[in-house]
């Protein structure tokens, strides 16, 4: 079920919009050092309720102009079956063919309600508007949670709605960030035992800075072995030590991954290039 050879893995890389002008300069500076990997394609993220869909669709551009596949995030939170048309006529005119379907998260402050939620409920619903109205157009992502979604009532009802996101007409999926590659494994098995046969490509996380990672990862629900956990905690303030154990620790993750012929590694940038290139130099790629 799992299904390339460890010679020839396809790569991509999650970019978010830059607030600044310093912070556009610095991105297209390290899209640049991350091109010399050949990218299959870049993402660009975007914000609760839409709120950097400028720059996220700017950020696109440029990477549709520097010769590359740029993929939007698109939410639908929020949205109506006519303002996502209108979207959609504005990424098939920019050349966008591929694009990362999500519900999307609430803004903050968001005081709960079902009219809230706009005409779309589950990234289901999103997944199967585009298909309807545009067809094959687009290569459509979606998410993926090996560990299960942080707002799923249970890892049962989080299967279900992966299955049907995929039933849906999804394309291929990206996982959430993980470090452990049986839950990874096992939920691949379990997916396509129900019919979700669409590839599912690993997200993966370098690490570069130890409060920063476990931060996030309690936020999104992934697992930081307890060993792992320990060892960053027990580096305190230093550095250079997390950063040498980080590298040594996501390139290992990568290389079970690429050894059980993944179709692909999606690196969550957070718009830096250093440790992504290390460790796709340690694995030879």
């Amino acid at each position: 079920m799992i299904r390339n050879s460890p010679q020839k893995l396809p790569l991509s890389f999650e970019f978010f919009p830059p607030k600044t002008s310093e912070g556009v300069v610095k991105l297209s500076a390290v899209r640049q050092q991350l091109y010399a990997l050949k990218p299959q394609f870049c993402s660009v993220t975007y914000g609760a309720g839409g709120s950097t869909q400028d720059g996220t669709f700017t950020a696109v551009q440029a990477i549709i102009a520097e010769g590359f596949d740029g993929a939007p995030h698109f939410s639908c939170i929020g949205a109506s079956r006519e303002s996502v048309q209108e979207k959609l006529a504005v990424m098939k005119a920019a050349g966008i063919r591929r694009l990362v379907a999500l519900r999307g998260d609430l803004p903050s402050g968001y005081g709960g309600g079902a009219a809230g939620m706009g005409e779309f409920r589950y990234a289901s619903d999103l997944v199967a508007f585009i298909r309807e109205h545009t067809g094959d157009y687009f290569h459509i992502e979606v998410g993926a949670y090996p560990e299960m979604h942080p707002q799923a009532r249970s890892p049962q009802a989080d299967l279900a709605a992966y299955v049907t996101k995929v039933k849906a007409g999804a394309s291929s999926a990206i996982t959430q960030m993980f470090f452990n590659t049986d839950a990874y494994f096992r939920f691949v098995d379990e997916a396509y035992a129900m019919g979700a046969d669409i590839p599912v490509v690993p997200g993966i996380m370098p690490i570069t800075n130890a409060s920063g990672i476990i931060r996030f990862a309690d936020a999104c629900g992934a697992e930081i072995p307890r060993w792992m956990r320990l060892r960053l905690q027990g580096f305190g303030d230093d550095t250079e030590s997390i950063k040498a154990f980080g590298l040594d620790v996501i390139t290992d993750l990568c290389d079970q991954l690429r050894l059980a012929g993944v179709p692909g590694l999606h690196f969550y940038s957070m718009n830096q290039s250093h440790a992504t290139l290390e460790i796709c130099k340690r694995l030879g790629l």
